[in-house]
């Protein structure tokens, strides 16, 4: 996955994606539907180019699963991505890596819904907002009743052009005390200093762009 995706693998039970379409050559699993527990992890890919409507169903009822979802994609069209989480298993969690560079008009949204007690869904999402880009990003937590001992973490950072225009709606429905369920947005812009230090390495001005916009993308937590 790592020469193909440039995606950091691990042993892991898969499940790919590309261009918005499974790829069943590739995985292990052929659904997001996951009802039994599996050895290993499972390592959910979903990378490429995306436009128009584009959804993900990650539904999680086995109990003590462990599940990685890496998203890396971009768009030159308008597209719209939803992704929507359930897990119902117990001690079951999903931590997933998303990162989306938008090109054109982009509309992303994520709900995770927990409907069991002891489950975790930790989501941490960067956008690149290139020139004239108009971006919608949303994340709903919704916490069912009787859900106790749940974690949720849903987090957006942007790096943005001036030009780029951007939305973010954070929303939590919550029924039940959780252990955590915690929401951030952030932007973050190249400050001159960056630039002129980058510059004074040698670096031209779109070339010291390119390496904060890279830097930016991959500046995650490991697993």
């Amino acid at each position: 996955m790592w020469e193909k995706f440039n995606i950091k693998t691990f042993p892991a039970e898969t499940i790919v994606f590309q261009d918005g379409c499974f790829c069943p050559e590739l995985s292990t699993i052929k659904s997001t539907n996951i009802e039994k527990k599996y050895k290993l992890p499972i390592h959910i890919i979903y990378v490429g180019e995306i436009e128009n409507q584009n959804d993900l169903d990650i539904n999680i009822s086995a109990e003590n699963q462990k599940v990685f979802l890496s998203l890396r994609i971009k768009n030159k069209k308008p597209a719209f991505l939803n992704i929507f989480i359930k897990n119902t298993g117990k001690f079951s969690e999903l931590r997933g890596q998303i990162m989306l560079e938008n090109n054109s008009n982009m509309d992303f949204n994520c709900t995770a819904n927990h409907t069991q007690s002891d489950t975790t869904v930790f989501l941490n999402t960067k956008l690149l907002a290139n020139e004239h880009s108009i971006s919608k990003m949303s994340g709903t937590a919704i916490i069912d009743k009787n859900c106790i001992n749940t974690k949720s973490n849903i987090t957006f950072s942007a790096l943005a052009d001036k030009t780029a225009k951007m939305q973010f709606t954070p929303a939590q429905k919550i029924s039940a005390i959780p252990d955590t369920a915690d929401h951030s947005a952030s932007i973050f812009q190249p400050t001159n200093i960056q630039i002129q230090y980058l510059r004074e390495s040698g670096l031209s001005q779109q070339e010291a762009i390119n390496v904060m916009k890279e830097s930016f993308l991959n500046d995650f937590s490991l697993f």
